[in-house]
């Protein structure tokens, strides 16, 4: 109250009655302000350092009235990389040292590529890029946290760390509001946290359903709806493939926590309101539960709606609810449609469409690996038997034994103690949710003769395929290999299985090299690509922050002709969603080398998994345009090479 003593107000000195309790709020209740000057951000900026989403990431109500505004506690904390004044105190030694670097000024969104033009407005290689590095820096960060070695004050959440520090150097993308489509982002993209829909710019809110922007209209400024995020925190009607019941925002986020009062027509319900009467479209993220870890969600980017209704009912709790009904834009790709499609055809109800077996591998998988071809009427691919591994010749010799580790139960993150860190230069090379972390010249797993258990999470490429896979008939490249469950950046897939072949016995003039189609040769030339996170996002300094060149003892080559798995499935593409990874461990007393294939960005469902075959060395020293044995690629893309093998 004006005039007077509110909740918080403080007497002048001298009138303190010291019989009175004061009813004081605590500070992390005090809403959070920024000193006016000129470099006070104008609306839809942020200032360096600070979180560029809310409240930067849209119009959140009216400003605070009445002059400076103090700056929020976390802009106070301790810089990753330093423990007070110290550096070099981390009490767990490694390889890769963790140090500030003299180029905190660095405009590092610009070394990385990032131009000022990509950030207002995005393309789809720029949207791939800056979600492949978000999840290598999220991954890095959960890597950190599993070995102990997070510094206080630094948060338990890595999604929402690795977003700020991208966003508060500008490493993002599509930073310009708009109605519509987002340049760079696709129908049916999926994503793992909610900090990937702010950084390509497809949804602005953090934590809010609806993103909106303001605009003038005939008379007054009004805002208007861009997109909204449907993921069962109210009471939404979200089981129809084309039309969504959603409901509006209140103050109320907690799941568990009811509506007290009528919802306001205020900030996105207000939008809402508007967007029906102007009928301009909205995009519409839905969130549905991750089958691999109840207590996150998937978020489909399901395309353009319009509101076609919209009314207020009361909810459970008896209060006022507004209800807005969205119907799919037709003419668009189907995305939620094919989300709800393939969780009825994993149930098993109602058969597939073209399903030829439902279990390719005949119990080989502990997940069973359906066939289908809904295309034209080939029956099944060429005979061959159904094996998860290598076959190595009893005389072929790869590398020096080893000896496992004696870690008891299973290997701890951040125990140099444990053999199988050290060779792993003193990083477990795995997350907790079994994800690679980054590419690595070769991994090194816990092999037979280590003391951990059997599912010690350095064994993820030993396990057979985890999830459900598809052999499918593709229109014009043959079979192909695509997944029924949605893949995260770094997943394991599957190991190239099949016979090893001796170098000395390949025939690369005429002999099996051109007869066999399932090769797989560690010699061929392969595309570089980036896939690590950058150390300088955490001020780190590394030895090998730049090396995601393989390191292979010994060549080897291998042939999934006659004997391999899903993998001999998997076709050719010069902007492929998988890549390979060498492995060794232990077996028999002797090392043996694998290659396994993990997921390279965020892949849906029902998306074909590509990866790179290569070029042989002959044919690129040559330098013709098809060499003997060079197939025409057919994989669409824009950087297609035009043939590869």
């Amino acid at each position: 109250m004006e005039g007077g003593f509110g909740q918080n107000s403080v007497p002048s000195s001298g009138s303190f009655d010291k019989s009175v309790i004061m009813d004081v709020k605590p500070m992390r209740t005090l809403l959070p302000v920024f000193p006016t000057s000129s470099q006070a951000p104008s609306s839809g900026q942020c200032p360096s350092g600070f979180s560029p989403f809310f409240p930067f990431g849209g119009p959140q109500g009216s400003p605070t009235p009445g002059g400076a505004m103090p700056a929020p506690l976390r802009s106070f904390r301790s810089p990753l990389g330093s423990k007070s004044s110290k550096r070099g105190s981390s009490s767990r030694p490694s390889h890769r040292k963790n140090k500030k670097t003299s180029e905190s000024e660095i405009d590092l969104s610009s070394v990385l590529g990032i131009s000022p033009a990509q950030r207002e407005d995005g393309s789809r290689e720029v949207v791939n890029f800056l979600l492949m590095m978000f999840d290598a820096l999220r991954r890095r960060l959960c890597q950190l946290e599993d070995a102990k070695e997070i510094i206080t004050g630094l948060t338990k959440r890595p999604d929402l760390k690795a977003g700020n520090t991208l966003m508060s150097k500008g490493i993002r993308t599509n930073m310009t509001k708009r109605i519509g489509v987002v340049p760079g982002v696709e129908i049916g993209d999926i994503f793992f946290f909610r900090m990937e829909l702010c950084i390509v710019g497809l949804h602005a809110q953090s934590m809010g359903g609806i993103d909106y922007m303001t605009i003038r209209g005939e008379f007054e400024e009004e805002p208007l709806a861009l997109s909204i995020v449907s993921s069962g925190e109210y009471d939404d009607n979200a089981d129809d493939e084309n039309v969504l019941i959603y409901s509006g925002q209140s103050g109320n986020f907690g799941k568990k926590e009811k509506l007290v009062a009528d919802q306001k027509l205020q900030r996105g319900n207000l939008a809402l309101d508007r967007s029906s009467r102007r009928h301009n479209e909205v995009r519409v993220i839905r969130g549905v539960k991750d089958a691999f870890n109840q207590n996150s969600k998937v978020y489909i980017y399901d395309g353009l709606y319009k509101i076609q209704d919209s009314w207020i009912e009361k909810g459970k709790s008896g209060s006022g609810v507004f209800k807005y009904k969205l119907v799919r834009m037709p003419g668009q790709l189907s995305a939620f449609s094919v989300w709800k499609s393939v969780q009825k055809w994993k149930t098993g109800f109602p058969s597939r469409n073209g399903l030829i077996l439902t279990d390719i591998s005949s119990g080989a998988e502990s997940v069973p690996v359906s066939l289908v071809n809904d295309v034209d009427h080939e029956r099944a691919p060429a005979a061959f038997t159904y094996f998860h591994s290598l076959r190595y010749p009893k005389s072929f010799i790869l590398m020096r034994p080893s000896y496992g580790c004696n870690c008891t139960k299973a290997c701890v993150p951040g125990d140099l103690n444990c053999s199988c860190i050290q060779r792993n230069e003193g990083d477990f090379p795995y997350t907790g949710h079994g994800l690679l972390v980054s590419r690595k010249p070769l991994v090194h797993e816990c092999g037979p003769t280590c003391h951990c258990f059997p599912n010690c999470k350095n064994r993820a490429s030993q396990t057979g395929l985890k999830h459900h896979m598809e052999v499918f008939k593709t229109r014009d490249r043959g079979w192909g290999l695509r997944s029924l469950d949605p893949l995260r950046a770094g997943t394991f897939i599957c190991e190239f299985a099949g016979e090893v072949i001796d170098k000395g016995k390949f025939n690369e003039n005429g002999g099996i090299g051109f007869k066999d189609d399932y090769v797989f040769d560690t010699t061929r030339i392969y595309d570089p690509f980036k896939w690590n996170y950058e150390p300088r996002l955490l001020e780190e300094v590394s030895s090998n922050d730049t090396s995601e060149d393989y390191d292979i003892p010994s060549p080897i080559i291998i042939s999934a002709k006659n004997f391999g798995n899903v993998a001999r499935f998997m076709n050719h593409s010069c902007s492929p969603n998988v890549f390979w990874q060498p492995v060794v461990y232990e077996e028999n007393n002797q090392s043996f080398l694998h290659i396994a294939f993990f997921s390279l960005r965020h892949i849906p469902p029902m998306t074909e998994l590509t990866y790179d075959y290569g070029i042989t060395r002959s044919d690129h020293t040559e330098g013709s345009s098809m060499p003997k044995g060079r197939k025409k690629c057919l994989c669409g893309s824009s950087k297609c090479r035009g043939s590869f093998g």
